[in-house]
């Protein structure tokens, strides 16, 4: 009997040679869970750096490969047939959102969110945004006088903005924005451990507070007081009861569609704000090209006009953009291995993938923080994407091969992020009615900018652990 399985554990080891490095860790079926979910980043950075470009971990009984190789993530985003998001995507909305599994075809749902979010739609939903951002930015003093100096955490200043111009823009309700905000917070403030499965009792009380509240704000009953019947919200709940969704999932949807559409650009201009007040080059860099501009608007408050931004070559402030989504955008790409693959790498190599594995790719690691990509990629540089003749400089290279991404804020192939372009025009016009509207200046010259939250890493825009402090008051005219 010996003689015989010798050979076949030969055999067995043999058939998973080309597996990538298996790291289990020291827990038993957890395995790296709790380091995975404290600071996704750093924990895999130490794999790498342990194991190379490719490798696997346990993570809480999964078996997750890593792909950190940006030459190779098209052999993952292109193959549709051996990489499924769609059963990884309805885990997760059903443990947050309490969204369940619905009939919609989820190319149906992405099709019609298409058609909401960009093309011939994005100018009005832009617009609208810029309208909407102007009124709260005049209103921002709450009956202090425009020139008086107010202070406050430059986060809340950004995030309260933006979600409330959002929520004006998408569910119309002037009533309550500054409630649903409030709840929002709370909301996602506990968002990442209500994902992980992490929240202690009192948390789970509060998330489901939090969730009720922002259900009842959302009800279809409630968003259709007016008689408008062409708002996004009343568009969005139609789609959703053509398909057959009741009103009890439709509220957990639209809050599943607030959270996505609301989520990102507040942090995203709170860092770059952040960084433009702690870097004064940068910040004097943007304000000549604004004032630069071939074609000078008008841009008090007393008609709403759209971002001049949008209209012109801004190269510096386009490269300032990218900068900051490269250090602050950490998307993490999960699929569901569906059928035993064999992946071809860039470099040659190929490993073979178990079905019912996942696999992860981090595009903060690489491209994004990688030293062979980005010369000093901790470090804040506004004209790193920056050409000597001022265009835009969109070439990277990595072991001498042109990279395809340099840089991922959206996500990557047919599951990226539908209202990118919707998010980039807010961004642009918050900042550029910040530079333009406001005196805004950091309360402590000397101050630097948060560290971020780790716990944040893999849902999108980072969150910072902390606040700046600012002041600021509307400019003199």
């Amino acid at each position: 009997a010996n003689v015989i399985a010798l050979p076949i554990t030969y055999l067995f080891c043999l058939a998973r040679r080309n597996e990538p490095p298996l790291d289990e860790g020291w827990i038993p079926w957890l395995g790296h869970a709790i380091e995975f979910g404290k600071d996704a980043a750093k924990f895999l950075a130490r794999m790498k750096e342990k194991h190379g470009d490719i490798f696997t971990v346990r993570v809480a009984g999964l078996r997750v490969t890593v792909l950190l190789d940006p030459h190779s993530f098209d052999s993952v985003l292109n193959d549709r047939d051996s990489f499924d998001f769609t059963r990884i995507r309805s885990q997760v909305i059903q443990k947050v959102f309490r969204l369940q599994p619905t009939n919609i075809e989820p190319t149906l749902e992405r099709k019609w969110m298409e058609q909401h979010f960009q093309g011939c739609s994005l100018p009005k939903l832009s617009s609208s945004m810029n309208t909407h951002l102007q009124t709260l930015l005049l209103h921002c003093h709450n009956g202090s006088a425009p020139s008086e100096w107010k202070q406050e955490g430059l986060f809340d200043l950004c995030y309260s903005l933006l979600f409330r111009a959002g929520y004006l823009t998408f569910f119309e309700r002037t009533d309550n924005a500054a409630v649903a905000y409030q709840e929002f917070r709370k909301f996602d403030n506990l968002l990442t451990k209500l994902a992980r499965g992490s929240l202690r009792r009192e948390e789970r009380r509060k998330v489901s507070h939090s969730q009720e509240r922002l259900w009842e704000l959302l009800s279809p009953c409630g968003l259709r007081g007016g008689s408008e019947s062409s708002t996004w919200q009343q568009s969005y709940c139609d789609f959703l009861q053509q398909e057959g969704i009741n009103a009890d999932m439709q509220k957990k949807a639209l809050l599943l569609q607030l959270w996505t559409t609301q989520c990102n650009a507040g942090p995203a201009a709170f860092w770059l704000l952040g960084f433009l007040l702690t870097h004064p080059e940068a910040m004097e860099a943007v304000k000549s090209e604004i004032r630069g501009l071939s074609t000078r608007r008008d841009t008090s408050f007393q008609q709403p006009q759209n971002n001049p931004l949008e209209a012109h070559s801004t190269p510096v402030f386009d490269s300032i953009l990218s900068e900051t989504l490269r250090l602050t955008a950490a998307v993490m790409i999960r699929r569901e291995v569906v059928q035993d693959k064999i992946l071809d790498m860039a470099n040659g190599k190929r490993y073979h993938l178990r079905r019912g594995d996942r696999v992860c790719l981090f595009p903060f690691l690489s491209p994004q923080m990688d030293p062979q990509i980005h010369q000093e990629p901790q470090t804040f540089k506004y004209d790193r994407f920056l050409n000597d003749d001022m265009t835009v400089k969109d070439e990277f290279y990595k072991d001498g091969k042109k990279l395809k991404y340099c840089s991922m804020p959206w996500g990557a192939g047919k599951n990226s992020c539908v209202g990118k372009e919707f998010a980039i025009s807010t961004i642009k016009q918050f900042v550029f009615l910040a530079l333009t509207h406001l005196d805004l200046e950091p309360c402590d010259p000397e101050a630097k900018l948060p560290p971020v939250n780790p716990s944040r890493y893999g849902f999108g825009m980072l969150q910072p652990d902390g606040d700046l402090q600012v002041r600021y008051r509307l400019k003199r005219t």
